[in-house]
């Protein structure tokens, strides 16, 4: 796949197909909310033994692990990329910036998804639940994003 022939579409759809426990995170999961953020990447934290499924889902696109799955699950993260750079956090948990443990299956549970085309969702954590991921590195663009879904939280709960 050339740069410029990515369809979101067709990689959501892929992602979904997998099979596997996949939250979308970061600035794509604002996005999918409707908030007014931009960025080049994609962040998923997936469920620890599902990097296999996400691979293969991926690769009729294109996309190469810069890890094995077990180099993988030893480090927490990985990246796949072609055209575009895709962020996988495969942690069971993840401290945040003071010290309170998020985990994956916790989050999972309490998802929420949100129609992306035709027969796919897309799973989210849930706002509370995306404003933890953010205190994971608390980076100044975290900070705004952090604000951004406490306003969304707030006119939700009008």
């Amino acid at each position: 796949m050339d740069a410029g022939e990515f369809d979101e579409d067709e990689f959501f759809r892929a992602v979904f197909a997998c099979g596997g426990r996949v939250l979308l995170i970061g600035r794509q999961a604002l996005i999918a909310l409707g908030l007014p953020v931009l960025t080049a990447d994609y962040d998923f934290w997936i469920a620890f033994e599902d990097v296999e499924r996400l691979n293969a889902s991926l690769e009729p696109l294109g996309f190469v692990p810069n890890r094995s799955p077990e180099e993988a699950r030893r480090t927490g993260r990985y990246v796949l990329e072609n055209s575009e750079h895709v962020d996988v956090l495969l942690a069971r948990s993840v401290p945040t910036v003071h010290g309170e443990q998020a985990a994956f299956e916790d989050m999972w549970t309490r998802r929420q998804t949100v129609p992306f085309g035709e027969g796919v969702d897309i799973a989210l954590p849930t706002i509370d639940d995306l404003i933890t991921t953010k205190l994971f590195g608390a980076r100044e663009r975290d900070k705004a994003d952090i604000a951004l879904l406490q306003a969304l939280k707030r006119g939700a709960s009008r």
